[in-house]
């Protein structure tokens, strides 16, 4: 089984248990995970969050960068910047 066939029939629980995994470090009876298998499990987990749509906000890394008043913190990392170009005459 290939890596997008095992995440089209991953199912909610085996996220879960996956996440849970990466978060921990270790395996649910306690067994550490390798480096190997941590990052395995996470390019699952963020590939199944990615194939289902789950929204941005109950997705693995999310930051919310919402102040209290509804405004935001910072910039957006990945939006694009206006550059402006000034020549002398």
């Amino acid at each position: 089984m290939n890596f997008e066939k095992m995440i089209e029939a991953m199912t909610p629980e085996v996220y879960q248990s996956l996440k849970r995994a990466v978060e921990l470090g270790k395996w649910p009876n306690g067994e550490r995970l390798t480096q190997e298998q941590r990052e395995t499990s996470l390019r699952a987990v963020i590939a199944y969050e990615h194939a289902r749509n789950m929204p941005e906000a109950d997705r693995v890394g999310f930051i919310d960068r919402t102040k209290a008043d509804g405004s935001k913190h910072g910039s957006d990392p990945f939006a694009a910047d206006t550059i402006k170009i000034l020549t002398e005459h």
